[in-house]
């Protein structure tokens, strides 16, 4: 009888796995998305050796774009009939709306496509249209689009932590939409989603984590009194640094009125003194 009786349990557990895996796969059918997303890995190491064919056929290293400067990565293919093409048009409103950092001198822009199936010819021509679209605020040295084959992008997207799944019924992938930070050591540094993208928010991302070596003083400081919100992909007021910063000027204040009121009571002290 307990034979039995493990046989049936072991046959009952088999089922329930059985069953449990073919939930999954009818729900990945009906709905990918539940598969999708950004799992937010801050401070992670992108592979310093990941190669990709950047848009002329030439093999690159990732992170020979982000040497002593920050770069952008959106994760894309160039197929996408509707949301990649919304998160590089909204990167081009994003850069075009950005001030004192340029594209190219201080930080690099770089999509790579999750899709091994795209060349470089498709690549440069994608590039074109959106160098068309940047105008102004457009730099080749800083815009690169990028393909690969299926091992480098599985490495990239687990070092960023970017789910997406191939979806048979629409022929399509499934992902999301978003661009991360990558600094000049190659560490995830912030991420954006969507496909609207702050100037305000990127830049501050940028400076950040260039550390100090790009941006102006006025965004240092802005650093200072901001704080990056990990789970909105935003920057906002940070209580102690703005009371850090409300506190030196206090101080600064307080130690010029007190340099006036010194030299004032000098400069009433000398006639009499003269006088006597």
């Amino acid at each position: 009888m307990r034979f039995l009786f493990r046989l049936l349990l072991i046959a009952l557990l088999g089922a329930l796995s059985a069953a449990q895996e073919r939930v999954e796969n009818l729900s990945l059918a009906a709905d990918p998305r539940v598969y999708v997303g950004y799992d937010q890995k801050l401070g992670a190491d992108i592979p310093p050796d990941l190669m990709f064919v950047d848009q002329t056929g030439k093999s690159v290293r990732l992170l020979d774009y982000a040497k002593e400067r920050p770069l952008v990565l959106a994760l894309v293919y160039y197929s996408c009939p509707r949301l990649c093409s919304e998160v590089l048009n909204g990167s081009v409103r994003m850069l075009r709306s950005m001030d004192r950092l340029s594209l190219g001198a201080d930080f690099q822009f770089v999509a790579v496509s999750i899709d091994p199936a795209d060349t470089p010819q498709i690549a440069a021509a994608k590039r074109e249209n959106y160098l068309e679209a940047l105008g102004a605020a457009g730099h080749a040295d800083g815009w690169h689009f990028l393909t690969g084959d299926q091992a480098s992008i599985n490495a990239l997207t687990k070092a960023v932590g970017f789910r997406y799944v191939w979806d048979e019924h629409s022929e399509q992938f499934a992902h999301d939409g978003g661009v991360v930070v990558i600094t000049p050591k190659g560490k995830v540094s912030h991420y954006f989603f969507g496909v609207e993208f702050s100037a305000f928010d990127v830049r501050l991302a940028l400076v950040d984590a260039a550390q100090g070596k790009i941006g102006s003083f006025v965004d240092h400081i802005l650093l200072l009194c901001l704080h990056y919100d990990p789970t909105r992909g935003q920057y906002g007021l940070w209580i102690i640094g703005a009371l850090r910063i409300a506190g030196v000027l206090t101080l600064g204040i307080l130690g010029l009125f007190m340099l006036r009121s010194f030299r004032r009571d000098r400069a009433v002290s000398r006639p009499s003194a003269q006088s006597a």
